[in-house]
């Protein structure tokens, strides 16, 4: 599989500032979350897609690497790289200062699917999401 990637842009908020005036350590999930859902609807497989498949794809593990504090009003940009989609989704991340392309933090996470009825772990792959990777093409 060739590696799908994304880059997401976004601008820190006030409110995600912690007392010592930089980005609260657990405000980088958030802006994963907004990478994640780029990526994925690059793809064409949304959270809605998801539902209409019956699974989800809660986050089982996070792995994150702080490099330097992020600021009020600084413009980040997130890469996110879809590494693996079977039996679980893996995408890597990193964070840069949008400007001066600084690396701010690293982070990659571990998707299992579930069955959104009975919760249970599937190992094996929606063939919708099997497809729109195998249909995608780089713009």
């Amino acid at each position: 599989m060739e590696k799908i990637k994304n880059i997401s842009e976004i601008e820190v908020e006030f409110y995600d500032l912690d007392p010592m005036n930089v980005v609260w350590h657990g405000n980088y999930v958030k802006y994963l979350e907004k990478a994640r859902c780029d990526l994925l609807e690059k793809i064409g497989y949304t959270y809605d897609d998801m539902r209409a498949d019956n699974v989800m794809y809660p986050v089982a593990t996070v792995e994150l690497k702080y490099i330097k504090s992020a600021f009020f009003k600084e413009k980040l940009a997130i890469e996110a790289i879809l590494e693996e989609y079977q039996p679980a989704m893996v995408i890597r991340y990193k964070i840069f200062d949008k400007e001066t392309k600084e690396l701010l933090c690293k982070a990659k996470t571990l998707q299992m699917c579930v069955n959104l009825l009975t919760k249970e772990s599937l190992y094996k792959t929606p063939e919708t999401f099997v497809r729109k990777i195998e249909e995608y093409k780089e713009e």
